[in-house]
């Protein structure tokens, strides 16, 4: 393709890029990425960047196409450290590629979109997700692809049930994938998936600000930046489904292991005490959630996506919580340790 036509594509995925990023039901804080395919560079965002800046900040990354793709098939640990193939003449800011680059070299449709969508998360936390998600994507081409760290174990894990003509991938526990030849087609398959994909959320009352600014006191904590976010504390299931564990990466990554519930009468000194460390946030069931005073943007926009995805999930289906292996290993990559220093900084 022309050169041209590549420039004009590239602003077309800049400028759908950030409305994702601007919506909290597709995508949170740092999550989500997309890209480009122009020749052998593969076009995509930089990892700890928000999709809603793309048209205000530069956030895509160069990265070479045929030696990364070697890497993966050779299942070459270099594969996991994208920054590795990043075409470094090009990239101006010199900012680290994706941690899913892999995700988007091994899709060969040009325009990929991965998509934190709360609808799609909610069904891929379930056991049964495969059953539910084959009754609603009847007539698409799609693969379900069970839950692998995030890298070259999830581009793994993508080849292996990768066939020609896939063109949606349901990620277990996180998320989703669409690919298209343009940036055109991929929007308008990201649209029809997430609305075949959509279940209502369960409906709850509001939060109780005035015990909650009472709990406050002087302990350093605060009420979340969003309002919607302490609906996974006033609803009884919800909040069930949150202490139950992680139920996917990004959760592990801004709030840290599970979600801490206080329990009857405990207020915040006593929940800091049992835990033995002040956590990032904390759900007072009936109440609504406080979230630590320094915890980052990226911490309340999970916090929102928490309760966004668990208003959604079937309230008698079995859920797939991740397990401690899989959390630490989220916790101690240096990838994500990378994404939060970022975020930590106010990205």
């Amino acid at each position: 393709m022309a050169i041209n036509a590549d420039a004009q594509e590239l602003a077309a995925l800049r400028s759908l890029s950030a409305n994702i990023g601007r919506d909290p039901h597709l995508t949170q804080a740092a999550g989500g990425n997309t890209s480009l395919k122009a020749g052998d560079t593969l076009w995509i965002k930089a990892s700890g960047t928000w999709l809603k800046d793309a048209l205000a900040e530069d956030i895509m990354v160069p990265v070479a196409i045929p030696p990364l793709l070697r890497a993966v098939e050779q299942r070459d640990p270099a594969a996991d450290q994208p920054q590795g193939f990043a075409i470094e003449a090009l990239n101006i800011r010199k900012l680290r590629p994706s941690i899913e680059t892999t995700v988007h070299a091994l899709m060969p449709q040009r325009v990929v979109l991965h998509v934190h969508c709360v609808d799609t998360i909610s069904l891929a936390v379930q056991a049964d997700c495969e059953a539910q998600i084959a009754k609603r994507l009847d007539g698409l081409e799609w693969a379900y692809v069970p839950y692998r760290r995030p890298g070259l174990p999830l581009a793994q894990g993508i080849a292996e049930r990768l066939r020609p003509g896939v063109d949606v991938l349901i990620l277990a526990n996180h998320g989703l994938v669409v690919a298209a030849e343009t940036v055109a087609g991929a929007e308008a398959l990201l649209r029809r998936v997430t609305g075949l994909l959509a279940r209502p959320p369960r409906e709850v009352a509001e939060p109780n600000l005035v015990a909650l600014t009472a709990l406050i006191g002087h302990t350093g904590y605060r009420l979340p930046a969003d309002v919607k976010a302490h609906a996974a504390a006033i609803d009884p299931e919800s909040c069930r489904m949150a202490s139950g564990g992680s139920l996917y990466p990004d959760h592990v990554i801004f709030l840290g292991k599970g979600s801490v519930v206080a329990r009857s009468g405990e207020d915040v000194m006593r929940v800091t005490e049992r835990c033995g460390t002040a956590p990032a946030a904390i759900l007072f069931p009936g109440l609504g959630v406080l979230m630590r005073g320094d915890a980052s943007p990226g911490a309340d926009a999970m916090q929102r996506c928490l309760a966004d995805v668990t208003a959604r999930v079937d309230v008698a289906a079995k859920l797939n919580y991740l397990t401690a292996a899989e959390n630490d290993e989220l916790i101690n990559w240096d990838a994500e340790q990378y994404r939060q220093k970022l975020n930590a900084a106010g990205g």
